[in-house]
């Protein structure tokens, strides 16, 4: 699914045109603005260009433009050209051409890779925070979602407000703008656009290509909410001597064993019928066998009785010799 992103054509033309303004208003290399920002480092044109005195503290800036607009916020790293340009948010670190490009004021953001949250806060409420993109593009659509977690090129790319939400793979919920989703694989839950609180777990699932057959085509839906789909489980086959009830409950958790209120164990609803299943099946088994034994003792004294039929009919054909007097 690496298709051409209008957010890359985006990010483009907004290097071209900075790239315009450098070159019409030459500037020389940044100086460390030690008189102007406590602890701080700049290397680049015009990076940290607008600190003020007595305002941030332990910024580092390192390319062109970057951390440009930052006045007085502080603990901010920016590594690459136009990386945290339009920032004045604490703390965030962005490493990657126009990463983090037009956070305002959020905080607590980290972004590797370029265009990485390129949009994040962009509206300037301060909602984006705590998000962390590890990837090209990732999470670059973001606006306003808080504590979303995307490892991959493209990884929740187009997310925009959606909070919580939590991808690990290349395009793993890419078209996702829902909250509280998670998915883990390669192109995991990409077809999942407005739903919420889903769960998708392996390469593919919930692909949304109908043309790539490879994928595994699990919960093809476009919204669904509190849903799990987790690949290489259905018509797999596994061990019969072994095998177990699995039950869920009211807290989502997983287990072979039920309990009740006081800590005892209890059977399983559907343990108690397979048990009775597995009682019905062994009476049927046993008499199944009876039925084997009765009819061999059957068919041997059918066997008898043909013997002992023959033997009569022997009998009575035989001639018979009268003694005369």
């Amino acid at each position: 699914m690496k298709k051409p992103n209008i957010i890359a054509v985006f990010s483009a033309l907004v290097c071209l045109a900075l790239l315009s303004i450098a070159q019409a208003t030459p500037a020389p290399e940044t100086p460390d603005p030690a008189s102007t920002c406590a602890f701080c480092t700049a290397d680049g044109t015009r990076a940290l260009f607008n600190a003020t005195a007595g305002g941030g503290t332990a910024n580092s800036a390192f390319g062109w433009w970057a951390l440009f607009t930052n006045t007085d916020a502080s603990f901010n790293t920016a590594v690459g050209a136009g990386a945290l340009l339009s920032n004045n948010g604490s703390p965030n670190t962005a490493v990657g051409a126009v990463a983090l490009f037009l956070n305002k004021i959020a905080g607590a953001n980290n972004a590797f890779g370029s265009a990485a949250l390129l949009n994040n806060d962009s509206s300037g409420n301060g909602f984006a925070n705590f998000n962390n993109a590890f990837g090209r593009q990732a999470l670059t659509a973001n606006v306003d979602g808080g504590e979303n977690n995307a490892f991959g090129d493209l990884a929740l790319v187009n997310n925009i407000s959606g909070e919580a939400n939590s991808a690990f793979g290349d395009d793993a919920l890419v078209n996702c703008t829902g909250d509280g989703n998670t998915a883990i694989g390669d192109e995991a839950g990409a077809n999942l656009t407005t739903g919420n609180q889903n769960v998708y777990v392996g390469q593919g699932v919930s692909a949304g290509d109908p043309t790539e057959v490879r994928f595994i085509r699990i919960g093809d839906t476009g919204v669904t909410d509190f849903d799990c789909f987790i690949a290489g489980i259905f018509g797999r086959e596994i061990d019969a001597g072994s095998a177990t009830i699995v039950g869920i409950d009211a807290n989502q958790k997983l287990g072979t064993v039920a309990v009740n209120a006081n800590g005892s164990r209890v059977p399983f609803k559907p343990q108690a019928m397979l048990d009775e299943s597995l009682k019905q099946q062994k009476r049927i088994t046993e008499l199944e066998g009876t039925v084997e034994r009765l009819a061999a003792i059957v068919k041997e004294q059918a066997a008898q009785i043909q013997k002992v039929s023959a033997q009569i009919e022997m009998s009575k054909s035989a001639p018979r010799t009268v003694a005369n007097k």
